[in-house]
C-alpha cells in the first residue's frame, strides 16, 4: 500500500516547481503576441493578464475579480474589468491563452513536448487537480471546470493552473482567518522581506491606504513604527503560510507521496528551463524562496 502522507514541505516545493510553468502565460512574448490579436494593449502586462486570469469565471465585474484576486486595490482592477469583455468575449480570451501557452511551450521545451516524460507529468498533475476540492475557492472552481485540452503540455499546464489557483484561494482563506486585509496582506508581507517594496506597488495601493494599514498593522503589534515585521508579525505571517499549505495538501495527498515524487523529478527540468529563460522576473509578490 502506498504512503499518502504528503508534508507540508512537499506541497511548498510543488507549488514552486508549478507555479513558473502556470506564469509562462502572463510573460511569453507569444502569450502577448496573442492578445494583441484578440484587441488587447500589450505595452504592459496587466490588460491581458486580468483578461487571462479572470476569463474561467465567465464575463466578470471588478468586485468580483477583485475579491477573487483579493491582493490588488479594486480601483485598479476596474480599470480593466469589466472592460477586457468588451476587447474579447471570455471564451475568445480563453481559446487564445491556450494557443499563447502552446506556442510559449513549444519555443521554450522544443522535442520534450512529445518525449513520454511529458506524457507521465501531464498524466500526474491532472490526476492531482482532479482531486482539489472547490468549495469555496472560486478561481481553483472556475479552472477545474473548463474542458482538458488534448496535448499533453496543455494538460500539464491546465492542471498546474488548477493547482496554482487552489492554493492561492486557500491562501486567502488563510489570510482572512488572520485578519488580514488584501492591503494588509501585501503590507505584513513586505514586512517580513518577501520582496523589496516597489515590487508590491504593481497591485495598485496609493501611498495613504499603505501607510493606513501599516497604522493599522502596528496597532495590532504586527509591524514597528518602521515597517519592519515585530516577532508577533513573523509569527503570524509564518502561521498563514503553514495554514496555506495545509489547505493546499489534499490533491498531493490523493496523488499519493511516491507519484507526488516522481511528479516533482519530472518537472525539475522543465522548471529549470522556464527560469533559465529569463521571461518571469526574480522577484515577485509571492515571494517564493523566502517563504
Amino acid at each position: 500500500m502506498s504512503d499518502t502522507s504528503v508534508p507540508d514541505a512537499k506541497v511548498r516545493q510543488m507549488w514552486h516547481l508549478l507555479e513558473p510553468l502556470h506564469a509562462v502565460l502572463y510573460y511569453a512574448p507569444e502569450a502577448f503576441e496573442e492578445a494583441a490579436a484578440l484587441g488587447y494593449e500589450v505595452g504592459e502586462r496587466w490588460p491581458s493578464y486580468f483578461a487571462w486570469r479572470a476569463a474561467p469565471l465567465g464575463a466578470p465585474g471588478a468586485t468580483r475579480v477583485a475579491s477573487a484576486f483579493y491582493s490588488f486595490n479594486p480601483a485598479m482592477v476596474a480599470q480593466h474589468v469589466p472592460a477586457a469583455w468588451q476587447v474579447a468575449s471570455p471564451d475568445a480570451v480563453l481559446a487564445a491563452r491556450l494557443r499563447g501557452v502552446d506556442r510559449a511551450y513549444r519555443a521554450l521545451f522544443g522535442d520534450v513536448l512529445d518525449g513520454p516524460e511529458m506524457s507521465r507529468a501531464a498524466d500526474l498533475a491532472r490526476r492531482a487537480a482532479e482531486a482539489v476540492h472547490v468549495e469555496g475557492r472560486p478561481l481553483a472552481a472556475a479552472n477545474a471546470e473548463l474542458p482538458w485540452p488534448d496535448a499533453p503540455h496543455l494538460v500539464l499546464w491546465q492542471a498546474a493552473t488548477v493547482l496554482r489557483e487552489h492554493r492561492g484561494d486557500g491562501h486567502v482563506a488563510a489570510l482572512l482567518t488572520a485578519g488580514l486585509g488584501p492591503a494588509d496582506s501585501l503590507v505584513s508581507f513586505a514586512a517580513i522581506g518577501a520582496a523589496p517594496l516597489e515590487t508590491f506597488a504593481s497591485r495598485g495601493w496609493t501611498r495613504n491606504q499603505w501607510d493606513a494599514s501599516h497604522q493599522l498593522l502596528a496597532g495590532r503589534g504586527l509591524l514597528d513604527d518602521d515597517g519592519i515585521a515585530t516577532d508577533a508579525g513573523r509569527a503570524l505571517r509564518a502561521e498563514v503560510e503553514t495554514m496555506t499549505d495545509r489547505l493546499a495538501t489534499g490533491p498531493w495527498r490523493s496523488l499519493g507521496a511516491d507519484a507526488t515524487a516522481e511528479l516533482a523529478e519530472l518537472l525539475g527540468p522543465l522548471w529549470v528551463g522556464v527560469l533559465g529563460s529569463g521571461l518571469l522576473p526574480s522577484v515577485t509578490t509571492l515571494g517564493i524562496g523566502k517563504v
